[in-house]
């Protein structure tokens, strides 16, 4: 019988797994997790950043057939006794896990090491400006950006021209090396070549054996029409550059688009306010309405009230990604005049001597119904 000889959670509890779930159960559980907790959406919270570690650790464990397996027989006295106890730092867990997480977050440093080269470059971020008219009919931009770019001297290698990185021979290129710990074998990051499986005997010494330097660099950007506002455009690959010859990380361009005073948008529509006068509203009449880049006739039908809205089909916004535009969408506002002429006054008083002052009775409305309850 198992005796309990740590404080730590069931490792299938901290999952919220089942004792017998499989390794995909166990993959999307601990991904779920893993999203939820990440420090980058959590910054700062100690809490999120322990239970992060903890989840890791627990997948570790279960992931792992013969750990499974011991775990399950002795509980954490196999784990704590064999297998250390769980991770240093987050940068430890992204190297274990990169499988896992893929390019889902933009964490500096990308995916851990990989074998034979260095470490994905780190995702960078900028933010770009553009006008409402930009936003709506799509454009290019350019935008300089500062990142580490490879090498030019040694192609991003990290080796003196002329020579080339050699094999780890401690690992012998695997970037793990093996040993045991009581009736465990344990695979451990190789401490001569960082993981990376090979060494410079020669380094660059333009970049000192990194195989990167700064640059600035001026990208053209394409925008296409319809983006909103903090949209960001992804440019895979146009991040920082990866270490001795890594990955590159991802370039993340986050839009602004200044806001038009004569639109509130909604996704594609539009939606603006369009002053008229009583008469206007009683007989119809036909008003100019402002669009993206011109004015538009309006059909106002005799009898609209203040309040309702009117539509412009297709003249709203591009739909991103998809074919067709937003509409205009016309919200009548009433306007009533604060001086009338004489004539002005004299034609009013006649309208309402006519029976202009009466008001027609509506059907009860919300606080009709509501009075008779």
């Amino acid at each position: 019988m198992r005796q309990p000889v740590s404080d730590k959670r069931d490792f299938y509890e901290v999952l919220g797994v089942a004792r017998e779930a499989d390794g995909a159960e166990l993959k999307r559980a601990y991904r779920k997790l893993a999203i939820e907790l990440h420090p980058d959406k959590n910054p700062g919270n100690a809490a999120a950043e322990a239970k992060f570690k903890e989840a890791s650790e627990a997948y570790q464990v279960l992931s792992d057939p013969q750990k499974r397996a011991t775990y399950d027989r002795f509980g954490h006295a196999g784990p704590m006794g064999g297998f250390g106890g769980g991770f240093a730092d987050v940068g430890d867990i992204f190297s274990a896990f990169s499988d896992v997480f893929g390019d889902i977050f933009r964490t500096p440093g990308g995916g851990g090491t990989r074998r034979g080269g260095g470490g994905r470059g780190a995702d960078i971020e900028t933010r770009l400006d553009i006008t409402f008219i930009e936003a709506a009919t799509g454009v290019t931009k350019d935008v300089q950006v500062r990142r580490r770019a490879p090498c030019d001297t040694c192609h991003g290698s990290g080796a003196k021209p002329g020579s080339s990185p050699e094999t780890c021979q401690q690992c012998g290129g695997r970037g793990q090396v093996m040993h045991s710990q009581g009736f465990l074998m344990i695979s451990t990051t190789c401490p001569i070549c960082r993981g990376e499986g090979r060494v410079i005997r020669t380094p660059c010494p333009d970049c000192q054996g990194s195989g990167i330097t700064h640059q600035e660099e001026t990208l053209q950007i394409s925008i296409p029409a319809g983006v909103e506002d903090n949209a960001t455009l992804r440019l895979l690959g146009r991040g920082e550059a990866g270490g001795r010859g890594g990955r590159a990380g991802n370039l993340y361009v986050i839009l602004h688009v200044e806001e038009d005073p004569r639109f509130e948008r909604d996704g594609a529509d539009l939606h603006t306010e369009v002053a008229v006068s009583f008469p206007q509203l009683a007989l119809g009449d036909t008003v100019s309405v402002p669009t993206i880049d011109a004015e538009a006739e309006l059909h106002v039908p005799a009898g609209t009230q203040p309040g309702d809205t009117l539509r412009l089909r297709g003249k709203g916004m591009p739909r991103l990604e998809e074919r067709g535009h937003g509409d205009i969408v016309a919200h009548i506002k009433l306007v009533v005049p604060r001086t009338l002429s004489k004539d002005e006054e004299q034609h009013l008083r006649a309208y309402a001597d006519a029976g202009g002052q009466r008001v027609a009775p509506e059907k009860p409305g919300f606080f009709g119904r509501k009075k008779k309850k």
